[in-house]
């Protein structure tokens, strides 16, 4: 069976859209990473480690959307 597996980008806000997808489509996340527990996610600024560097959600069957928070001090 294929798979679709989209990968969404966000600027800050991708644990607040995630969190709203799992309301949507129940499921518990795959994964769930933050930039603060990342090698060297402690020399980013406060606001960046608290940003998400990666999470993944199955909404249905063959379909698992991912994403992640941009880091504006990586370009």
């Amino acid at each position: 069976m294929a798979t679709i597996n989209p990968y969404l980008n966000f600027d800050g806000n991708a644990e607040a859209a995630f969190n709203f997808y799992k309301s949507v489509f129940g499921g518990e996340f795959i994964t769930f990473q933050l930039l603060k527990n990342a090698p060297d996610g402690d020399k980013l600024s406060v606001e960046e480690q608290n940003r998400v560097m990666h999470v993944s959600l199955p909404i249905s069957e063959g379909f698992v959307l991912m994403g992640s928070d941009i880091v504006p001090s990586m370009g």
